[in-house]
């Protein structure tokens, strides 16, 4: 594993390896992305062992021989590939295989081991950090949060914050591969900088990334909080193995990340994912971020309290999703068209994204999954009143997580993407 550290260091596979098309997908009528084909050059090493990494998350614990199936190579070329895998303490072997043919050798079950080294997943909010420890299977552990002064100014006071809090999730624990940061506001990925956190202007252009290599002599990897967690989604949630998906988030802010033909799409510098800030209503309310008609303005949890209070349902200072839920199941006048109106704002959204870039699969993480499949259905149903439906495709809308563990699985998975050479 030390090599893999070293490696990454000393080198990131450019785009003539992480991009490279040679490869075969095979994919099934449901848009499920199985296996690439390896590369069949002894050139590309570190992409052959991503693509046999990548095999292994969306399939599960394989055999060298299934492997070889998917991947399109020998058993010879996974053993040589899995070896020095196992040899590191990546990989493991697991339960015995009879084999298929009488006569045929037994196999073993390979998959992440226990014994691998974690990674450190950092979540930074404009108030609060996280920080955890995450395996390669995706289990969270060692898990530790501080909250900012509410008279913070100093970027660097709030650096020693974060650090404490790495520092006392890391303790907990063996050695780690490298810290994965997920930041809630816009980054600089070229460079690790935050470009700007709202609510928290001290930690506008703040190079998170090389302060945070410099100061644990680890790798590091910094980026947007909804493109961790889509990335998440990739490696361990709803969105594992798929080939087209979409991450949203909604809560107090709206995000989203897309994920097309088996890569993260950025935009330049790390640019893109503010989907809360395209326009639904030319004459509408004006936005935090100073516009007017955002869709956060209409879809956020913060429009849903503003509204409670302006139709005058009971505690609205304090209504949530779950608890809009509870007055409409206590027929509460109001609540039912309130929760209605909710529902048919987000679904807008997601129509436009859905229209625009056809993701075809889109998960939806935040405050809003706390209402559960009641209004999950509400938005299901205007959704598929507002999108285009072509024959064949199957267009889904489901919930993943509301809590901070699937950011910080999406912290941890970026950094993971990066040390294993994961095309994302």
């Amino acid at each position: 594993m030390d090599s893999l550290i070293r490696r990454l260091e000393a080198h990131r596979v450019g785009e003539s390896e992480g991009s490279c098309d040679s490869g075969h997908t095979d994919e099934s009528a449901g848009g499920t992305m199985l296996a690439q084909k390896l590369i069949p050059t002894g050139t590309l090493g570190p992409a052959n062992r991503g693509r046999l990494l990548q095999a292994l998350y969306d399939v599960g614990a394989s055999s060298r021989a299934e492997l070889a199936r998917l991947t399109g190579v020998t058993r010879g070329t996974i053993g040589g590939i899995v070896q020095p895998l196992i040899d590191q303490g990546v990989l493991a072997e697991g339960e015995m295989i009879p084999p298929k043919e009488a006569g045929g050798k037994p196999g073993t079950k390979l998959w992440f081991s226990n014994e691998a080294r974690p990674i450190c997943a950092v979540l930074l909010l404009h108030d609060r950090v996280s920080a955890c420890l995450v395996s390669l299977e995706g289990e969270v552990y060692g898990q530790h949060g501080a909250e900012f002064p509410k008279n913070l100014t100093d970027p660097s006071d709030a650096f020693r914050i974060i650090s404490t809090c790495v520092e006392e999730a890391i303790a907990s624990g063996k050695p780690i591969l490298g810290i994965g940061v997920a930041v809630a506001g816009m980054i600089n990925t070229e460079t690790g900088a935050i470009v700007t956190v709202s609510l928290a202007p001290f930690l506008n252009g703040f190079p998170l990334e090389a302060e945070l290599k410099k100061r644990f002599g680890v790798p590091a990897c910094v980026d947007q909080d909804t493109r961790a967690l889509l990335v998440g989604d990739r490696w361990f949630g709803k969105g594992r193995g798929r080939k087209h998906f979409a991450s949203v988030y909604i809560g107090e802010t709206l995000g989203g990340a897309i994920y097309l033909d088996g890569r993260l799409y950025r935009g330049p510098s790390g640019a893109g994912g503010e989907i809360g800030h395209t326009t639904v209503d030319m004459k509408g309310r004006i936005c935090q971020c100073g516009r007017r008609g955002c869709w956060e303005t209409i879809a956020s949890s913060k429009w849903l309290t503003e509204e409670a209070k302006t139709r005058r349902l009971p505690q609205a200072h304090s209504l949530d999703v779950s608890r809009l839920l509870s007055l409409v199941n206590d027929s509460v006048p109001g609540a039912r068209e309130l929760l209605q109106d909710y529902a048919f704002n987000i679904s807008i959204g997601l129509a436009n994204l859905q229209q625009f870039m056809a993701p075809n699969f889109i998960v939806i993480h935040g405050d809003i999954v706390r209402g559960g499949n009641t209004i999950l259905h509400l938005i299901q149903e205007t959704f598929g009143d507002l999108v285009f439906h072509r024959p064949g495709d199957e267009i889904i809308v489901d919930f993943g997580a509301s809590d901070c563990m699937a950011a910080l699985r999406g912290a941890a998975s970026l950094l993971l993407s990066e040390l294993l050479n994961f095309v994302i």
